[in-house]
């Protein structure tokens, strides 16, 4: 019975632990005129890529952007790897943008593309700097060493979505004239949720 006592603390004291070092991703809500996407974004796994997507959110940059391209298995007849996404950023080119990061590839922070995952869209290794995509399904070959790059080096995922997918999937079956959305949806804004915005959505 003593020993039942001393070890109940210890369980509780763990938990604490388990639910402390999962407050410590920070969440961000993503407001489309389509609904809200609700992301968690994995700044200690992913610092470079985390820390330089929350700038743009704490700057208020993404309000006014937009999902304008959507890859689906029917849009992309020419691609021998074919993948399927959302694909969403600042619009204007205008607006004032951070200098491009270093690539985080996946074998370095172990943030697969899973079916959720958003990652930073790119061209060349290191030129990434506010565009990003959201996963429909799992894309391995946005992984590290997979064949959606001829680099190899593939995409730098940094977060998953929790709630909202059936928003993102309503995305990826809007009209398109190619990938790009014959109407963009309109991201009003990215802000990170705090303990009001919860209460206000009622969590």
């Amino acid at each position: 019975m003593k020993k039942a006592l001393m070890i109940l603390p210890l369980f509780f004291c763990a938990l604490f632990a388990i639910g402390a070092a999962a407050e410590k991703n920070p969440r961000v809500l993503i407001q489309t005129d389509q609904g809200d996407i609700t992301v968690e974004i994995f700044i200690e796994k992913a610092p470079v890529t985390a820390e330089n997507f929350l700038k743009y959110v704490d700057e208020g940059l993404y309000a006014g952007a937009a999902f304008y391209r959507v890859v689906r298995m029917d849009n992309q007849p020419r691609s021998p790897v074919r993948i399927e996404v959302i694909q969403g950023g600042i619009v204007s080119r205008e607006t004032e943008r951070f200098p491009p990061i270093a690539h985080e590839t996946t074998e370095q922070t172990g943030v697969l593309h899973k079916s959720g995952a958003i990652s930073m869209a790119r061209n060349t290794p290191g030129s990434a700097s506010s565009e990003f995509f959201i996963c429909v399904g799992d894309q391995p070959e946005l992984d590290f060493g997979g064949k959606r790059n001829s680099d190899g080096q593939g995409f730098a995922a940094f977060g998953i979505v929790l709630e909202g997918m059936e928003v993102v999937n309503k995305i990826q079956q809007l009209p398109t004239e190619g990938q790009m959305l014959r109407e963009r949806v309109i991201i009003q804004n990215i802000q990170r949720i705090t303990a009001e915005i919860k209460q206000a959505r009622g969590a």
